[in-house]
């Protein structure tokens, strides 16, 4: 299992929170049939991404990325010490497991220059902050935290509405404690990062993308959860906001990043989590590095 590989004049680690059994393949892809899961069960178990009882292995994790200047921190997971009920291995969180893989990379909380969001769901945005004293605090305490302005005013006005407690508690006070950078998709970070904007999951979904005048890796997020929506990128899953538009978008990064150098780095698929876009039929296979 590779925790750090390298793209360009990149370093990539990968900060493990979890790697477990998620959700049922024919629920989490409601337009999945059993005939189509059993044609691609075989090699969906030998890449780990599936289990005996045909429920979705994913992995949430991070990226730390080191450009020649800085050093990123890509999607910053589950977090500890959350209130979620609805799911009974994020709620209440106390394991060290993240901080250990963070330390085993080489890393403090002070090293981080940047945190980036692709998107603000619950398990991307968790370690944002951590509970000092009753209070959410950026655990980051140097970075700047980047959030797409489009995806943080749809979540604003969605908790205007009912508090949607990981904006309440992961992004909120970042905005509070005055370390957030609210971009558009012009943004970029020297001649390094820049964001690539993939709506569909999310309204203002981005990915990012690193490297010195072209693509050497790319940051992917939630465009995809598991393996199968590569080779059928029209299967999108039931968290989509948009799920028709998540479907253009997903062909159209695939299309864009096939059979290319750049490394697509995942949030989700199991171990090692990232390859190169190769064509395969009316589909796409993910080479895993």
């Amino acid at each position: 299992m590779s925790l750090k590989f390298s793209a360009g004049d990149l370093t990539i680690h990968r900060i493990i929170e979890q790697e477990v059994p998620f959700f049922p393949a024919l629920e989490l892809l409601p337009d999945l049939t059993p005939e189509r899961l059993g044609e691609n069960r075989d090699w969906l178990k030998k890449a780990r991404a599936l289990d005996d009882n045909d429920v979705l292995i994913l992995c949430f994790q991070s990226y730390i990325i080191k450009t020649p200047h800085h050093t990123i921190l890509i999607d910053s997971c589950i977090g500890n010490d959350k209130p979620r009920p609805g799911r009974p291995n994020w709620h209440q969180k106390t394991d060290d497991n993240y901080m250990r893989a963070l330390k085993a990379a080489g890393f403090s909380v002070g090293d981080i220059d940047y945190v980036m969001c692709t998107h603000l769901h619950v398990d991307h945005v968790g370690w944002n902050t951590r509970l000092e004293n009753g209070r959410w605090v950026p655990t980051f305490p140097k970075a700047r935290y980047v959030f797409g302005k489009g995806e943080y005013d749809y979540w604003h006005e969605q908790n205007a509405k009912a508090e949607v407690p990981p904006f309440a508690d992961s992004v909120l006070p970042i905005v509070e404690a005055k370390r957030a950078e609210l971009v558009g998709n012009d943004f970029a970070i020297d001649d390094h990062t820049r964001i690539l904007p993939t709506p569909g999951h999310t309204p203002g979904h981005v990915a990012f993308t690193f490297g010195k005048g072209k693509d050497d890796a790319v940051f992917a997020g939630d465009l995809m959860h598991s393996p199968l929506q590569t080779l059928y990128p029209e299967l999108s899953p039931k968290f989509d906001v948009d799920p028709k538009q998540a479907a253009v978008t997903r062909r159209s990064f695939l299309e864009r990043y096939c059979e290319t150098n750049t490394l697509c780095c995942t949030a989700h698929f199991p171990s090692p989590s990232s390859g190169k876009i190769k064509r395969k039929g009316n589909g796409f296979m993910c080479e895993m590095a």
